[in-house]
């Protein structure tokens, strides 16, 4: 029983790792993909923004 709440114990963190894992890798991606949209937005009518509010 002992080591069955163990297993269960290290599975839990082991799929909180993954998911903060991956929640890093999506956070990257929009990050350049920000940074891409930034760069090609700032000679549009002087502003410096590539999305409109």
């Amino acid at each position: 029983m002992v080591i069955l709440l163990a297993l269960l114990v290290v599975l839990f963190f082991l799929g909180i790792g993954f998911a903060i894992h991956l929640l890093w890798i999506a956070a990257v991606i929009f990050l350049v993909i920000w940074l891409v949209g930034l760069a090609l937005g700032r000679g549009s009518n002087g502003r410096h923004h590539f999305y409109h509010w």
